[in-house]
């Protein structure tokens, strides 16, 4: 486990000087919030390491080292995500071994099936609600993420000359590079619909008023105690507090005895601050999307793109929806061109 600044610089070197890296990463979003990289898992040719960024480490050397390579991850796109968010860090490309076992038409295109599949090396089942963040990890753990990054190499050597044997590696190398390019450009969160949660149609513009000013209680809750906003009040109840007060009904049924006397007062103060909001102040109810209704000639179309694109899954052996999803279906029927344009290269050589 690298925990002092030497022995990064000295990973630093051994990763320049390796034709290759490997990489994944462990977060708590289980059990804090909001959530953050608890541990790096890095494999190159000289070995396995693990990097643990929660000792206050300058990991800028790090990055640098890594910045403008490529870099073997499997099933990345949360990884990319919150590296981006947490560190500002995203590699150059990636060889997403999940991508590729997809594009080779796998059924089961888990790492550890990969692994079992080609490497012959049946992974132990790892600890999925266990709190990364918790130090000194157990020798299990450890073990643990270091095999999440240990055979991304080889399955890379494995799948790249598949997927160049069938004609495919373009393809690859466009989804990989797609999903660098989204987790770059990751929207920020829309402050008039973030809060509208499931069930927050069935509400008024009075009771949207209680339910966002509950949001905003539990995000402050849920920060202030370092615990998922899930563990400080569920949607459900948000939704069903919010249905009760805002026509006058006792709620109270609904907080945890948990809660401790600050907490539920604080509670009780946004909500109280909500019912006096004036009404030019709520929220206004949410405007339903009007349904895409097609026209017979659309229908026929999405028809014949969907006949033809499973026809083209079939021949080549893979999941239907990579080539195209429904919605993508739709789109290019009632939207066609632009809709077009969105598509990779590849897609639109299959599909067109």
């Amino acid at each position: 486990m690298i925990l002092r600044e030497a022995q990064l610089l000295e990973l630093t070197e051994k990763l320049r000087a390796s034709p290759w890296v490997a990489m994944d990463t462990e977060a708590d979003s289980l059990h804090a919030y909001p959530e953050k990289v608890c541990l790096i898992q890095i494999s190159h040719a000289g070995g396995d390491v693990l990097v643990d960024p929660l000792t206050g480490l300058n990991l800028q050397p790090l990055w640098e080292a890594l910045a403008g390579r490529e870099l073997i991850m499997h099933g990345c796109d949360y990884d990319l995500r919150l590296l981006r968010r947490t560190h500002g860090f995203l590699p150059a490309a990636v060889f997403d071994t999940m991508l590729a076992a997809r594009l080779l038409g796998y059924k089961a295109f888990g790492l550890s099936d990969l692994v079992e599949k080609h490497l012959g090396v049946r992974l132990e089942k790892g600890p999925q609600k266990a709190n990364w963040a918790m130090r000194p990890l157990p020798p299990h753990m450890e073990a643990y993420a270091r095999n999440d990054s240990r055979y991304l190499k080889p399955l890379e050597v494995i799948l790249r000359a598949a997927l160049q044997e069938r004609g495919r590696l373009e393809w690859h190398r466009e989804m990989c590079a797609r999903l660098v390019e989204q987790s770059a450009r990751e929207l920020a969160a829309d402050p008039d619909t973030v809060w509208r949660v499931k069930g927050s149609g069935q509400l008024d513009r009075r009771g949207l008023a209680v339910l966002r000013a509950v949001w905003h209680w539990r995000e402050h809750e849920a920060v202030a105690a370092n615990r998922p906003p899930f563990f400080v009040f569920s949607t459900e109840e948000m939704v069903s507090l919010a249905a009760l007060a805002s026509t006058g009904q006792s709620f109270e049924h609904l907080l945890p005895r948990r809660f401790s006397p600050a907490r539920r007062q604080r509670l009780l103060q946004a909500v109280n601050k909500a019912l006096h909001l004036p009404p030019e102040k709520c929220p206004q109810l949410a405007v339903r999307r009007p349904t895409v209704r097609m026209t017979m000639a659309q229908k026929r179309m999405m028809n014949q793109l969907q006949k033809h694109r499973d026809a083209q899954a079939a021949r080549l052996g893979m999941d239907p929806t990579l080539i195209a999803p429904r919605a993508t279906l739709v789109a290019l029927a009632t939207d066609g061109e632009v809709a077009r344009q969105q598509l990779m290269e590849w897609q639109r050589k299959i599909l067109f």
